[in-house]
């Protein structure tokens, strides 16, 4: 079938806002004790993983701060970890704020990335793993990083939201930021059942009989035709 979503269904600023408020609805409730068991099928804790989730936001937005983002491959900042095998960043969250705490540098992390993408000229690139992107590439590599990081988080929390379950149990997104995530990213990427369980399948979360798990993935991060 082919891809369902309208290939110039923009991503902006607002769009990664309402992915964090979709964050911080489904994981605000979560016991405090639960936050540090693994999230998902990552090695990271659930604190880790939005740790991480913060700290992508926040250095996606920082590209976009200097007048000529792909002059430098990275900001320089200091990276570290709290062990060898947890994620490595930039910023962490402290642990004596608990989960509110970090929900809340999540969603200021957010709300910097959306100013940034919205103020910044739309044909400027800046550099990604993936290949150089445009703001609005960088703000629907906000959106899936917060969707399926929130997804991640959320299997088998014991409370939380309750907003409608999706898959794997996990409370759903809206529709239209799963559908402009995969437009924007996986335009390769046929829509298969809904464009939630697509965009956890592009991104190695889920296999479905007619789709193996992918084991290895990646978005397309190059700027679209905007004629």
């Amino acid at each position: 079938m082919p891809q369902s979503t309208d290939p110039r269904m923009p991503v902006s600023g607002d769009h990664v806002r309402r992915a964090v408020a979709h964050c911080r609805d489904t994981l605000r409730g979560i016991p405090a004790g639960q936050w540090h068991e693994r999230a998902g099928g990552l090695e990271w804790t659930r604190w880790e993983t939005l740790d991480h989730l913060a700290d992508d936001l926040l250095t996606y937005a920082l590209r976009f701060g200097l007048a000529h983002p792909m002059g430098v491959p990275r900001v320089p900042l200091r990276v570290s970890s709290d062990r060898p095998d947890g994620p490595v960043n930039v910023v962490f969250g402290d642990r004596d704020a608990g989960p509110e705490g970090l929900l809340t540098v999540v969603e200021a992390c957010g709300g910097l990335l959306a100013i940034a993408v919205d103020a910044a000229d739309p044909n400027t690139l800046a550099p990604h793993v993936f290949g150089a992107s445009d703001p609005e590439g960088f703000a629907a590599m906000g959106v899936v990083e917060t969707l399926v990081h929130t997804h991640d988080i959320a299997q088998g929390a014991t409370s939380g939201s309750p907003a409608s379950q999706g898959v794997d149990g996990a409370p759903e997104p809206p529709r239209d930021l799963c559908e402009r995530a995969l437009a924007r990213l996986f335009p390769d990427v046929p829509v298969i059942d809904t464009p939630w369980s697509t965009l956890l399948w592009a991104t190695g979360r889920v296999e479905t009989p007619e789709r193996p798990r992918r084991t290895d993935w990646r978005w397309h991060g190059a700027p679209q035709s905007r004629g």
